[in-house]
This record gives C-alpha cells, sequence and structure tokens, in this order.
C-alpha cells in the first residue's frame, strides 16, 4: 500500500505545467545545445577572444543537466501523488 505525501511535499501547479512541456522535448535537443556550446566556445578560443569563450564554454554543463532532468522527468513524470 503506498503512502500518502503531505501537501506540502507535493509538486505545485507550475512545476506540473514545466514538467509536462519539458517532457515533449527530445533529450537530444541538450545534448546537440551542448555539443554547440562547446563549438562556439572553442573557436571564439582559436579566434582569440577567450573571456567569450569562457562565457559560452561554461553553457555545456547546464545544458547537459537540463538533459537529465528532461529524461528524469519522461521516465518518472512529476510527483504522481500529487493526485491523492
Amino acid at each position: 500500500m503506498e503512502e500518502l505525501i503531505k501537501p506540502e511535499l507535493r509538486e505545485g501547479n507550475l512545476a506540473k505545467k514545466i514538467e509536462s512541456e519539458t517532457a515533449k522535448l527530445p533529450s537530444d535537443v541538450f545534448l546537440w545545445a551542448a555539443i554547440g556550446a562547446m563549438a562556439v566556445s572553442m573557436s571564439l578560443q582559436v579566434a582569440g577572444q577567450k573571456h567569450k569563450s569562457v562565457f559560452f564554454g561554461q553553457w555545456a554543463a547546464p545544458f547537459l543537466l537540463f538533459g537529465i532532468y528532461n529524461k528524469l522527468v519522461k521516465q518518472h513524470g512529476h510527483d504522481h501523488y500529487s493526485e491523492y
């Protein structure tokens, strides 16, 4: 028998909406965004624009984390106990 989750631990409506929209995106979108950020960073580094290179290079990790979040939402969905 599943336990009921306290109301304060349930997902809010905004989180549910965000998760339902992000689950529509293919996971490889985030992978390609990260690769693109690395390519832009490398190009700027070669062009001698080091500050811009670092700026764009730091985008790769958040894109990959968004991809992980996207995958988790697709596998587990939002708080499935929120119906109770």
